[in-house]
């Protein structure tokens, strides 16, 4: 019988498993591996998104602030807060107030009609159409009135209108409404200044810390003016009352402190309330005082004398012929009350002759006389805080001729207040000193300080300002107890290139106490009419007397004490 081999099982057996194991692991590695990238893959995806935030949160910080308004945030187009602007003496001429402005946001309206409907009942003054178009827009948010009253506040809260809310905005508030509307001028809207002081603050620095995104709703040092509102009221009050009283069509004046260039009050009538300025841009709404150029007359004199006397080429004790009118060509010179004789220079000042005038103006020359005058400062912009300021207006010929009719005011167009200012060098010693309207000490002023004239000039012109309310032109200028000196103007008013022989432009530039000089008060009637039938309407029947009611209520406001009547002679001003 043949043996049959069985199969040996075994070393098969041992192998497959051997080989069903490493197939398992390989599969488990193979897991793993996968599960790895996975994981690294999660992580780079991670660090790279990190990595885009980090990325653009460093360039958010370096970026450049985006402009107010120009983002669809309702905070952005808040305006923005001011400091308060005071006077000398603390008094808030002008302040923030808190407002609420009414807003909307048209993707969140769900009925505009319905909206407009309500809205309009508490404001009808809105145009109804124009809000229904905002309101049915796809714009985030949109204005619908800005500084609405706190019952149309609540009314409107009231109506519960979906996507309408409000928001806190400063605005402007002038407690003395038109009193010193020139001086402190205006804002817009957006609380921003555009005219006078409040533009000036804009301008210097407070553009600069909004732009940079400081000063909003935090208190701010108050800016304190030169102004003292006292005065101001008092400036104010008597011109209405000259307007009143003479029948003209404007007035200005202004009080200028002589020895720190500070303007203490100034007024150009007609005015306008800042609080609400309807009428600021009408054309008689115009700061007179130092927006506006005019031929001033014989206030001018006063200058003329002291070129005459700073040259050395007339004295005193000179004799001037005003015999005669002059001619040239076919113009003539002459006197509106004239003495038809020989006049001292006293006499030529008191007696306002415009021969006399002239003919020290030629002995000076017209190159001696521009140089003069542009020392003053009348050839050039006055330089001052306010934005409003206008040119002078210069002749394109200086003949001869042009030489004798600026010497008594006429020719050359100039701003009233670059003549109380050139009148205060006049007066203080013979230093011009640029004008202010922000509190100014004595030693700051002494920097900005020019000597234009001698101080014997100085000594000169006071006695004859002095000498002419006493004795001359300017006697309606007197304040018992008060050292008044000071010089008329009636200007000729020009209308279509011509004088006019019926419509004048009078003033009175005044200065006291005249022997120790503190003051200039310059005082500038537009057209005025007679006071009564058979009255006179020359500067010294109007802007004179005007004057005097000024320095009468404000003398003692502004600590000049009265004194014993003096008479006034070359020892007082010598000393």
């Amino acid at each position: 019988m043949t043996e049959t081999a069985l199969p040996t099982t075994e070393p098969a057996t041992a192998e497959t498993a051997l080989g069903r194991r490493k197939a398992e692991k390989n599969v488990r590695w193979q897991k793993q591996d996968q599960m790895r990238n996975r994981i690294l893959i999660t992580v780079g995806a991670f660090a790279i998104a990190y990595m885009v935030i980090i990325g653009r949160l460093i360039s958010f910080g370096v970026m450049e602030p985006a402009p107010i308004g120009a983002l669809n945030d309702p905070n952005a187009g808040v305006a923005t807060s001011r400091p308060d602007l005071v006077d000398r003496n603390g008094e808030i001429l002008a302040t923030d107030i808190k407002m609420a402005s009414l807003y909307a946001e048209p993707r969140n309206i769900i009925d505009p009609d319905e909206a407009t409907e309500l809205i309009t009942s508490v404001l009808p003054d809105l145009d109804a159409s124009a809000l229904r178009k905002k309101l049915a827009s796809d714009a985030g948010f949109v204005w619908v009135k800005r500084e609405i009253t706190p019952t149309q506040r609540r009314q409107i809260h009231d109506l519960g209108i979906p996507g309408v809310g409000f928001l806190s905005e400063s605005r402007r508030f002038y407690p003395g409404g038109p009193t010193a509307a020139h001086i402190v001028g205006l804002v817009n809207v957006d609380n921003q200044g555009i005219a006078g002081l409040e533009k000036l603050v804009d301008d210097r620095w407070l553009n600069d810390l909004h732009q940079a995104g400081f000063a909003r709703g935090e208190d701010m040092e108050p800016v304190q003016l030169s102004i003292d509102l006292r005065v101001q009221h008092i400036m104010r009050d008597e011109l209405l009352g000259a307007i009143g009283r003479y029948d003209a069509i404007a007035a200005t004046g202004v009080v200028l402190d002589v020895e720190t260039g500070e303007v203490l009050a100034m007024v150009s009538y007609p005015d306008f309330d800042p609080n609400d300025p309807i009428d600021a841009n009408k054309p008689d709404r115009l700061n007179r005082m130092s927006g506006g150029a005019f031929e001033l007359g014989s206030v001018f004199k006063s200058f003329t004398f002291a070129m005459a006397f700073d040259s050395g080429l007339v004295t005193m004790n000179d004799k001037i012929d005003a015999s005669r009118a002059i001619r040239v060509g076919r113009f003539t010179i002459n006197d509106f009350h004239g003495k038809h004789r020989v006049l001292t220079v006293p006499e030529v000042f008191i007696y306002s002759s415009n021969i006399g005038s002239a003919r020290m103006a030629l002995k000076v020359g017209s190159e001696g006389q521009q140089a003069y005058l542009k020392k003053l400062g009348f050839m050039d912009r006055l330089q001052t805080d306010l934005p409003e300021v206008a040119l002078p207006i210069i002749p394109k010929k200086w003949s001869d001729l042009t030489t004798m009719t600026v010497a008594f005011g006429h020719g050359l167009a100039v701003t009233p207040l670059q003549v109380a200012v050139a009148d205060a060098a006049l007066v203080n010693g013979g230093r011009l000193i640029p004008p202010t309207f922000l509190k100014r000490s004595k030693e700051e002023a002494a920097v900005l300080a020019k000597q234009v004239v001698k101080p014997e000039t100085s000594d000169s012109m006071r006695y004859l300002l002095r000498l002419n309310v006493e004795k001359g032109s300017g006697k309606r200028a007197a304040v018992p107890g008060y050292m008044v000196g000071g010089k008329t103007g009636t200007a000729e008013k020009v209308e279509a290139g011509r004088y006019s022989a019926s419509k004048r432009l009078n003033s009175f530039l005044a200065a006291f106490p005249m022997d120790n000089p503190k003051y200039v008060v310059l005082v500038v009637l537009d057209e005025p009419k007679p006071e009564k039938p058979g009255a006179g309407a020359t500067a010294g029947s109007n802007a004179a007397p005007t004057v005097s009611a000024i320095i009468r209520r404000s003398a003692a406001i502004l600590g000049v004490e009265p004194q014993e009547p003096q008479i006034i002679g070359p020892h007082l001003v010598s000393n």
